[in-house]
Order: C-alpha cells, then sequence, then structure tokens
C-alpha cells in the first residue's frame, strides 16, 4: 500500500449538486466542497503552492519562519503546510475576524501579531495596516514574507482545482463563479477550465460595501476573506468576463439556507458564490451547467453571528 504524506490529502475534493438553493428552470449548479481539505479550505491548495516553490528555489530557508498577513484562512492553511514540513510560522490577523481561526492557527503552532480593528469592520485602512506589519516583521533574520497579494505562485495551485472540476463536472461549465480576494483562485481555476471550454464565462464576486472591482467606493463589510478594499495587485480584469456584487446580508442570509437546505456548512464567503452563481443560473436556462467553489466550513464562523439568525 502507498504511503501518503498529509499534503497530499489537499485536493481531489467532491463536487455536489446544489438542489434546493437554486430557482426552479435554472441551470445546474455544482460546487467543489473544499472545506473536504485537510484545514476545511480551499486555501490549502494555495498554501502548499507557495510554501514548497519558496523552498524549492532557496527564498524560504530549511527550518525558516513563513510571514504573512491574513483574515485566518491563508493563515491556517499556511501553518498546516509550515506544521508538516518544519518551518515556523507568524501571522498578522486582526479582532475583525472570527477568533476560531486565531485559535486554530495558534493550534498549528504559528505566533500571531494583532492589529486592532475599528468596530470590527474589513476595510482598506486595516487590510493596508495588516500587510504594512507583516512587511516590517519579515525584515527579522530567517524570516520570509509569503507576501499573498503579490505573489504569483499561488495562482498555480488552483490549476488543479479546475482540472477536477472538468473531470468532475463535464468539459462544458458554461460558466464559473467565485469571489474575490487575492485573484489567485478565481484566475487558476479559470485557467485550467478555459484550456477544455474557451467560452467558460468566468464571474467574479465582490461585496456591494466595498465593490472596488466594479468601480464602486471602498468601503467596510462583513463577508471574511474577500473584498480588500482596492484592486488586488495580481487582478487580471481581461480574464473576467463580469462581475457581481453581493450585500454582506444576502451572504450571510445564504450560508444559513445552505446549512439548513443542502446541509452545507460554511461561511459567508461561500454564500456569497451561491447568491451569485444562482443569479447567472437563473439567466442561463436548465440546459446550462454553473460551477463554483464551497471555499470553508462553517466551523470557523460559530463565534460571528452568521448563524444566529
Amino acid at each position: 500500500m502507498q504511503r501518503k504524506a498529509l499534503l497530499d490529502a489537499i485536493g481531489n475534493t467532491p463536487l455536489v449538486e446544489l438542489r434546493r438553493v437554486i430557482p426552479a428552470g435554472s441551470a445546474r449548479v455544482v460546487a467543489k466542497l473544499e472545506s473536504t481539505n485537510p484545514t476545511g479550505s480551499m486555501k490549502d491548495r494555495m498554501a502548499r503552492a507557495i510554501v514548497e516553490r519558496a523552498a524549492a528555489d532557496g527564498r524560504l530557508q530549511p527550518g525558516g519562519t513563513v510571514v504573512e498577513y491574513t483574515a485566518g484562512t491563508t493563515g491556517i492553511s499556511l501553518a498546516l503546510v509550515c506544521a508538516a514540513l518544519g518551518y515556523k510560522a507568524h501571522f498578522v490577523f486582526s479582532d475583525a475576524f472570527a477568533e476560531e481561526k486565531r485559535y486554530t492557527m495558534l493550534a498549528y503552532g504559528a505566533e500571531i501579531t494583532d492589529v486592532p480593528s475599528d468596530k470590527k469592520q474589513i476595510n482598506e485602512q486595516l487590510i493596508k495596516k495588516m500587510i504594512a506589519t507583516a512587511g516590517e516583521i519579515s525584515r527579522r533574520p530567517g524570516y520570509w514574507w509569503s507576501d499573498q497579494l503579490n505573489n504569483g505562485d499561488g495562482e498555480s495551485g488552483y490549476h488543479a482545482l479546475g482540472e477536477e472540476l472538468v473531470v468532475q463536472a463535464g468539459p462544458q461549465v458554461d460558466a464559473f463563479v467565485h469571489a474575490v480576494s487575492t485573484a489567485h483562485s478565481i484566475h487558476g481555476t479559470a485557467s485550467a477550465l478555459r484550456r477544455h471550454n474557451p467560452k467558460v464565462r468566468v464571474v467574479a464576486v465582490e461585496p456591494a460595501e466595498s465593490a472596488v472591482l466594479s468601480g464602486k467606493p471602498s468601503g467596510s463589510h462583513k463577508i471574511e476573506g474577500i473584498g480588500i478594499g482596492f484592486i488586488p495587485p495580481l487582478w487580471k480584469p481581461d480574464e473576467v468576463d463580469e462581475i457581481l456584487t453581493v450585500t454582506t446580508g444576502e451572504a450571510k442570509a445564504m450560508a444559513r439556507r445552505l446549512a439548513r437546505e443542502e446541509a452545507i456548512f460554511a461561511g459567508t464567503s461561500t454564500g456569497a458564490n451561491v447568491v451569485a452563481a444562482a443569479r447567472v443560473a437563473a439567466r442561463l436556462g436548465p440546459k446550462a451547467t454553473v460551477a463554483t467553489i464551497i471555499v470553508d466550513t462553517g466551523l470557523r464562523y460559530l463565534s460571528t453571528d452568521v448563524f444566529r439568525a
């Protein structure tokens, strides 16, 4: 029997079809259940890619420390990879994000530096202060800043996700709908889908309260993990066909519906994905297939108000 390392458990996640939250007469909507990755998040794919590449080319030295700012999900995934490969981790976090994420990063052995928020709001000012803090910490000897916003290696981690989608859903995925943070996951997945169907429609999702990709003013919202309040450096607008906005309220309501009606327990970024996917599916009609992503597990949000309504 072949023996596998822990990181080999990343990927090859199930595909599920959404049935009850999608209006009748709509396209088939399928979603990758990324909550079945080792940490319960799609970010495991990205974290493995960037750490392994940095180690291979010498940017990350043996026994070194990986530094990153994080809303928690990326930090948890990086902490897992660091623990598995023998690296240390130091993350910049904030009280704007769910406490479950803090304790999970600590459980994997990470060190955390906090940047206080303004009444737990996620906005450009908070994110940029967290980024600056990570940059300062990274200047310490033996520290390497993974710099997710500017590190193109992260995109390669999602190529396999797109290939898995093609195998599981069939080559004629008509539209791919996904929320934007660093832009790694939407571009990496879409590039793989396009190799099989150049006409696939790629739809980006962002918070309505901070719709900067749509050319609107930066603002504050509560959809954790997306909507950083400014244009991500790795954003490729020419590779996206459409941008849809979803409010925090809509995202939270859909997260609750997914748990109660589809038995899918996920966070608010997943809720935003499904709200937007349902809109696209209603427009395309019953002969089409729309794909999206169940980003992470709802277990990370039990201390928030998402599931208390």
